[in-house]
């Protein structure tokens, strides 16, 4: 009976954030009064659209980062090139690819100089990753309110503020919208299965799973585990992740382009900051930590946070008669569920040290024992 209160209490310890999301959800559903058919048609449209920027954390969590807050520098520069499609009115299809191959540039230029600021701040990535985020929204603001429309033309009134200087708060997207999404839309029943959309989501899952297997992906598990060792063993540990900051930025870059076309509109100064924070929840909802992320962890923190958001506005609306309140609860959450993870990281870390401090005394004691016989 002890063995098995022991094993519950494990799997709560390693799982709580997932078990509190999980309960919040099944008690939110009710209140909502939504059918399952619209929570599912909802939820399948929103897994094709969130699912390929939240896999962008996995490589640097592996490589022992932590989450890489900096992943909205990649978003930031899908944004750039979805701003110069729409700019340049290429549409569909064309269009995304056109943003995608002027935003990967610029992000693995980012990456790059974010890999080397976090190799710095080696033990402190994650809060360095924060506050890089802001600094580039800081950069990306002065480019899209000063350097676009006054040393870059803006050719259409879509995109430039109505003075002429500077780039929308707001961009319709509607030339690029379901560029992904509609090349082979499946239809059965009242559901609607973006193939491609899936297809692309699947590549990356294989991606991954090949990735791991590599000389590269071994590296980086090694340094995850201890840094020092590979070192050791011939690693070249700054350069190998610098590697996992430059693939993360990049797919955080494809990601929020693929989130966008299905989105079908752009706020301009802040979609970058909101992908991240969603990111982040997602995967820690999903049961991951700092320290070990997987593509279990990715779909079942996806599903978990897209049916909060579904069900809590309106749940919010039966129970306090504003849906508003919903909504700033599921904002809360949010953020709450990124704390608690963090914070849980931190107590298991001091619980592991205490526990082989104790091993170490214990250890001794039996040493001293055994030697006085």
């Amino acid at each position: 009976m002890t063995l098995k209160a022991d094993k519950l209490g494990k799997f709560l310890s390693d799982n709580i954030v997932t078990v509190i999301f999980l309960a919040l959800t099944l008690v939110a559903i009710p209140f909502s009064r939504l059918s399952g058919t619209y929570i599912l048609s909802n939820l399948i449209d929103r897994f094709a659209r969130s699912s390929f920027l939240v896999f962008a954390l996995i490589l640097p969590i592996m490589a022992g980062m932590g989450i890489n807050f900096a992943m909205v520098l990649g978003a930031t520069a899908g944004q750039i090139g979805l701003i110069f499609a729409i700019d340049n009115n290429i549409m569909g299809v064309q269009g995304l690819v056109y943003a995608s191959l002027l935003g990967m540039p610029i992000s693995i230029l980012l990456g790059w100089f974010c890999g080397q600021i976090l190799n710095r701040a080696r033990g402190r990535e994650m809060v360095t990753g924060f506050i890089l985020g802001f600094f580039m929204d800081g950069v990306y603001q002065f480019f899209g309110l000063y350097v676009m429309g006054w040393l870059i033309p803006i050719k259409t009134g879509q995109v430039a503020q109505i003075d002429g200087g500077g780039v929308r708060n707001t961009l319709g997207l509607e030339s690029v919208r379901g560029g992904l999404d509609k090349i082979i839309s499946l239809k059965i029943g009242p559901f609607a299965f973006p193939i491609v959309t899936f297809a692309v989501i699947a590549l990356l899952c294989v991606f991954i799973i090949w990735f791991r297997k590599t000389k590269l992906g071994q590296d980086m598990r090694a340094i995850g585990q201890e840094q020092g060792v590979s070192h050791s063993a011939g690693i070249n540990v700054d350069r190998t992740r610098i590697l996992a900051i430059v693939i993360s930025t990049l797919l955080a870059c494809l990601g929020q382009i693929i989130y966008l076309q299905n989105m079908g509109n752009m706020f301009t100064y802040t979609s970058q900051r909101q992908a991240g924070y969603f990111a982040a929840a997602a995967i820690l909802v999903g049961g991951a930590t700092v320290t070990r992320a997987t593509i279990k962890n990715v779909f079942i923190g996806v599903f978990l946070v897209h049916s909060l958001y579904i069900t809590m506005p309106l749940a919010g609306k039966e129970l306090f008669d504003s849906a508003m309140i919903g909504q700033y609860m599921s904002d809360f959450i949010n953020f709450g569920i990124i704390s608690l993870a963090l914070v849980l990281h931190a107590w298991r870390n001091r619980r592991n040290a205490d526990l082989a401090r104790a091993g170490l005394r214990g250890g001794a004691a039996l040493a001293a024992a055994g030697g006085d016989k």
